[in-house]
């Protein structure tokens, strides 16, 4: 063993390699290798970190699962009021993983300028409200006070004032009708506190955040009485379960909806990102794989006489297959090593420093977003590793076909 690795040292020193054959391919392998790294971290990095980002911001919008009544069938706007006397209200006790549970309603209407007018839809929070999400979208004033008494503090989305022209301060006068039979219109002037941007424009040219109990007095709901229970999970990853769970620990009539089930058509777009980093990695390991290959049959080639001197000194097949096998690790090892450097750079250059913007209406972001995880970098190179080692067993077959006598005539 320690024979091995020492021919092995020998095989893989700088000064070897120098003026061999070998020297430019083995470059080139390390290259491939690097790059390939690169490659696949930077596309984990930046899928897993769109989804993630829009995930946060359609949550923010409603929840990871919508409780509702059966009665609204999957209107945009609450019809039918529900009672907050629920079990699972304002602590969802019977399901482990919720993070929080908070009370809404949505109300359509429009709000008219002197000059042009928008149609929104209000929707109503309560002092249960989780901000967190919107406190990042803030791009000027402040959230609207909802824990104390009734007030007109409203967020409109920066798309809505660009289009009204409204700023922080400003009057939004919105009309109302309670239903479809009503021809006069109930109209209240909002106080613009605050300014929002989430860069989902979907979400932002319709949304204007208020106190819920505009909502109910419009709507002549009792002070008990929203329109649907959003909920928060503490672990995406078990949206279906969850989703499964809070539906059977509801009453009978109360749908639950998880997000996906919402924006079936947006989650689908998601997924492609799977398959796009799944094709990535593929055609990396697959690249970085034959250029090590190719790297190791040149070796073999350019040691053809060392090889049959170590056979005539009596060391067997799979014993000299392991100093070039030994040889490939370390290379592979070094290409990780540089693929690592630069790859971890470019994302954090990218995470902290914003380098690469990206349209918002196609991308639901401003910038590239990334996420860097150690599961995914350890699994990036630990089967970068394996998988590239697995393929020279197959190469490395050559040396037992190689005669003693034969290889100490080669030249």
């Amino acid at each position: 063993m320690n024979l091995e690795l020492f021919i092995a040292r020998r095989l893989i020193s700088a000064k070897q390699h120098k003026n061999s054959i070998s020297a430019p391919i083995i470059k080139i392998a390390i290259v491939a290798i690097a790059i390939g790294v690169i490659m696949m971290l930077v596309a984990f990095a930046t899928s897993l970190g769109l989804q993630q980002k829009i995930r946060e911001k359609m949550s923010a919008f409603t929840g990871h699962i919508t409780i509702s009544s059966y009665d609204n069938n999957n209107s945009q706007v609450s019809l039918t009021p529900i009672s907050t006397d629920q079990d699972f209200y304002p602590e969802f006790t019977s399901v482990d993983g919720i993070d929080h549970i908070q009370a809404t309603a949505y109300l359509g209407g429009v709000i008219r300028t002197e000059t042009d007018f928008e149609g929104i839809i209000v929707k109503g929070v309560g002092p249960d409200f989780n901000w967190e999400y919107f406190e990042d979208f803030l791009v000027a004033g402040k959230m609207p006070n909802v824990s104390d008494g009734l007030n007109n503090e409203v967020l409109i989305s920066r798309y809505t004032a660009n289009r009204l022209g409204l700023e922080v301060g400003d009057k939004a006068v919105t009309y109302f009708l309670r239903d479809e039979t009503s021809r006069t219109p109930l109209i209240r002037a909002f106080e613009i506190t605050g300014i929002y941007n989430s860069g989902f424009q979907e979400f932002d040219e319709l949304y204007m955040l208020g106190d819920i109990r505009h909502v109910q007095r419009i709507n002549r709901w009792e002070k008990d009485e929203v329109g649907n229970f959003e909920v928060f999970l503490e672990d995406f990853g078990q949206l279906e379960e969850k989703g499964q769970e809070i539906y059977e620990n509801t009453g009978s009539f109360l749908d639950t909806r998880t997000i996906k089930q919402q924006y079936y058509s947006l989650f689908e777009w998601l997924s492609l990102f799977d398959f796009n980093v799944a094709l990535i990695i593929g055609i990396m390991i697959l690249v970085a794989g034959i250029n090590m290959i190719t790297a190791l049959l040149v070796l073999i080639l350019e040691r053809t006489q060392m090889i049959g001197i170590l056979k005539a000194l009596g060391s067997s097949d799979w014993s000299v297959r392991k100093i070039f096998l030994y040889n490939a690790g370390y290379l592979i090892l070094l290409g990780l090593f540089w693929g690592n450097l630069i790859g971890l750079g470019l994302l954090f250059a990218q995470k902290y420093l914003k380098l690469i913007p990206l349209n918002p209406e196609t991308y639901y972001v401003t910038e590239a977003p990334v996420y860097i995880g150690w599961e995914y970098i350890v699994a990036v190179n630990l089967g970068t590793l394996f998988l590239c080692m697995l393929m020279l067993l197959i190469p490395s077959f050559i040396i037992t076909r190689i005669s003693p006598v034969k290889a100490m005539k080669f030249d």
